[in-house]
Order: C-alpha cells, then sequence, then structure tokens
C-alpha cells in the first residue's frame, strides 16, 4: 500500500514532467507502471531503441593533423605482412630505416653532406626521392643543392633533356644546380641566344661537359660568340668539349663558324641545315686548323641514343616531366573547340606542339655537314685508307701547326688584352 501510495503520488504529482514509462524491480519481476491509466503490468517491456542525442542534434568530425602525423608514425615503424594462414603479421624495422625515413622528410634542413659516405647518401637520396621532396617548389631546390654540392656527377653524371623544353623552363634553377656532367642534350628546346641555361654552360660546375648536342636552339653567330668567349679569352668553360651538335640552326654562318675554332680538343661537329655560304672554304678552314675531316657517311655520334639521364636523379627527372605533363592535362578538353572550329569551317588556332625529329628535311636538302678526326677512335666511324705518301704530307703539317701554335702562344705572354676582349669580359 505504501509502494501504491508513493507511486500515485509520483504520478499525479503536478510537477512532475511527462519522462515516459516508469520501470520498477519487485520479488525479481521487473514491472512497468502505465501512466495513463495509472496501474501497473505485469508484462515483460519491449526493447525500446535508446537515443543519446536528439533529432536535431549534429555532428562533425575533425581531424587533427598532427595527430594523425603522430598516429602514421607509430605504424611506420612496423612492416605488415601476412602469413600463409591469412593472419596479420608485424615485425618491427631496423633502426637504420627509421633514421633513414626520418632524414629524407626532412632533408631540406640539412647543413651539408660534405664528406657523408656515399653508399649512405645514395640511399638517403632514393628515399627523399620516393617521397617527392626534389619536386616541391623551394625546399627541393634547397635539398637538391646539397647533394650536387658533395657528389657532384654522381647525382646526375648525363642528362638529356631533348625536346622538353618546358621542364627547363619549370626547373631552370634545379637544372643549374648540377654539377660536372659529362653529356647534355638540350636538343630541340628553342632556347635562343640570350637563354640563361646557355650562359650557364660557360660556368666552371660545367666544364668537364664532353658531349653538347644543341640541334634546333635557334642560335646564331652571337650566342657562339658568347658561348665561346670564356674558351677564347681565358682558356676556361668548355675546354674539355668533344662532341657538339649545332645543326639546324640556319642562323649560323661561316663567322660562327670561326668561333667554334678555339675547341682545340673536339673530334666531332655537326653543322648540317645551317646558313653557310662558302662551304667549301669551311671544310678546308677546320680540317687545317683544328684537323676536322668532312665525313661522307652519317656518324653514329649524332644520332642521339647514346646521350641519356644517368644518375642518382634519373627518377627525379622524370618526376619533373610527369608533374608538367599533368598540369598540362586540362589543355586536352580544347580538342573539342578545334573540332568545332573545324565543323564551322574556321581557322584553327590552337597549333599542335611540333616534336623534333633526328633527321630534318633542311639537312638532307643542304647535305650532311658532319666532321670527324681520323686518328681519334670516339667517332664510331671506319677510317679512310690513305693514299701512299700522305704520313709524310700529315707530318709536315703537323709541324707547320705546332710551330704556329708555339709561336702565338708565345707572343700571347708578352701581349695583353685588347679592349674588345675586355668589353667582353665585362658583359659576364
Amino acid at each position: 500500500q505504501s509502494w501504491s501510495r508513493g507511486m500515485s503520488y509520483c504520478l499525479h504529482s503536478e510537477g512532475h514532467s511527462d519522462t515516459g514509462p516508469i520501470y520498477v524491480r519487485e520479488n525479481g519481476k521487473l514491472h512497468v507502471v502505465n501512466q495513463g491509466a495509472g496501474g501497473i503490468q505485469n508484462v515483460t517491456p519491449k526493447a525500446r531503441p535508446f537515443s543519446l542525442f536528439s533529432r536535431s542534434f549534429s555532428v562533425e568530425l575533425c581531424m587533427n593533423r598532427e595527430d594523425d602525423r603522430a598516429r602514421r608514425q607509430r605504424t611506420d615503424h612496423f612492416i605488415f605482412t601476412y602469413t600463409k594462414e591469412g593472419n596479420l603479421r608485424y615485425s618491427a624495422k631496423s633502426l637504420f630505416s627509421l633514421v633513414l625515413g626520418y632524414i629524407s622528410d626532412n632533408v631540406d634542413h640539412i647543413d651539408s653532406l660534405i664528406g657523408f659516405p656515399e653508399q649512405i647518401a645514395e640511399k638517403l637520396f632514393s628515399a627523399a626521392e620516393a617521397r617527392q621532396k626534389f619536386t616541391e617548389p623551394v625546399t627541393g631546390l634547397r635539398a637538391l643543392q646539397k647533394f650536387t654540392e658533395a657528389y657532384g656527377g654522381l647525382v646526375l653524371c648525363s642528362l638529356c633533356l631533348r625536346n622538353r623544353y618546358l621542364v627547363i623552363s619549370e626547373k631552370l634553377e634545379e637544372i643549374k644546380s648540377f654539377r660536372e656532367l659529362t653529356c647534355l642534350d638540350l636538343s630541340c628546346c628553342k632556347l635562343g641566344d640570350e637563354h640563361e641555361l646557355l650562359e650557364h654552360l660557360t660556368k666552371e660546375a660545367l666544364s668537364s661537359v664532353k658531349r653538347l648536342l644543341l640541334k634546333d636552339n635557334c642560335l646564331s653567330d652571337a650566342g657562339l660568340r658568347r658561348m665561346t668567349a670564356p674558351i677564347r679569352v681565358l682558356k676556361k668553360g668548355l675546354e674539355n668539349l668533344l662532341v657538339l651538335d649545332l645543326s639546324c640552326n640556319p642562323k649560323i654562318t661561316d663567322l660562327g663558324i670561326g668561333y667554334l675554332l678555339s675547341f682545340k680538343k673536339l673530334n666531332c661537329l655537326d653543322i648540317s641545315g645551317t646558313g653557310l655560304k662558302d662551304v667549301d672554304a669551311v671544310i678546308k678552314r677546320l680540317q687545317m686548323q683544328i684537323g676536322l675531316v668532312h665525313s661522307k657517311v652519317p656518324l653514329k655520334e649524332f644520332d642521339h641514343s647514346n646521350c641519356k639521364t644517368e644518375g642518382w636523379a634519373e627518377q627525379t627527372v622524370l618526376q619533373w616531366e610527369q608533374a608538367v605533363m599533368e598540369a598540362l592535362k586540362p589543355q586536352d578538353n580544347l580538342r573539342s573547340r578545334v573540332a568545332t572550329l573545324r565543323f564551322y569551317g574556321k581557322t584553327r588556332r590552337i597549333e599542335e606542339v611540333v616534336k623534333c625529329t633526328v633527321v630534318e628535311p633542311e639537312t638532307i636538302a643542304s647535305g650532311n655537314l658532319q666532321f670527324y678526326k681520323e686518328n681519334v677512335q670516339s667517332c664510331n666511324l671506319p677510317l679512310k685508307k690513305e693514299v701512299a705518301g700522305s704520313h709524310e704530307l700529315k707530318n709536315n703539317k703537323k709541324r707547320a701547326l705546332a710551330e704556329q701554335e708555339t709561336e702565338r702562344t708565345s707572343k700571347q705572354k708578352h701581349l695583353c688584352l685588347t679592349v674588345e676582349d675586355w668589353d667582353l669580359l665585362n658583359t659576364y
């Protein structure tokens, strides 16, 4: 009775709000109190879904980047694999791999790598390259410079940028950071005489270049004059150049060929497709002064198959090219516009990218003007049969040239630089 009075008091209380059904446990059984009738039913209550929040309540999930980075670092310490039974198995990484990953994540903060072991540096470069650290605009250049300053040709000994003028324009500073290159292919890039990369060729960092391919780059006599100025005046710059390709540059004339006579070590030269006026005079001049012989057969040195990108940064250059191509993908939508213009008979304003070919029609029309040295095996061409008595003539020519060279060098020791030479030096 006391229990029923208390319950009726609670149910009929004026200040009590509607709280739904009330459950009471008595003698090991659960009873529900019916508020409407004010009685008690001995039935088992049905399961009612429990809702913690009202229907108008909304939840927004926010991820903290620092927490996510910490979580990723915790999982990066383990290697997860699966057994034959399909069970997940994990093993801890070595301390070396953990330290290598940490340094590669912060490779742009390294002060210097000079004196650091090459074997470890190569693994560090590969780890940073896998994280695409060298593709970042500012930090990538700073990190790449640390490696090129310390290891030079190991980072990249040969670079092929043939028909990749977009990569040159986007990653010019990164390309200029490479040191001790032996082969550089800049064919079909339309650089011109005033490009910054051509000026960089005369710097001491690229004095090790032995193969330089500048086919179809809109070069003229002024460009050759600037490119050969350091070696003509100061005997520095491209003094180790062995192979030079200047084909398909119609603005190069007989005057520009005179600047090439300063390359005394040159073994192979290609000037096909240039604007020469007196070809016979140029052939005789090259043969007499630097010993280059006109080849009747195309040389294998200029087939663009020997110059490839080689070194630690080989994949880095591919990443640069892929990034440039992905940036140009939105332009693919312009094809529909071209089709529309064709349908309405309008002229096409969008021109396709002109690809450079190995053999140009202009070269075939003007003839093959490739030169090589007979006494050098680097140019892959069979030597010509010598006529009887030609040995003595060649020896006499060599002696005469040697005497002229000694006289010229002895005079240069006593002569000072002219005003034109000082003006030329001041331009650099």
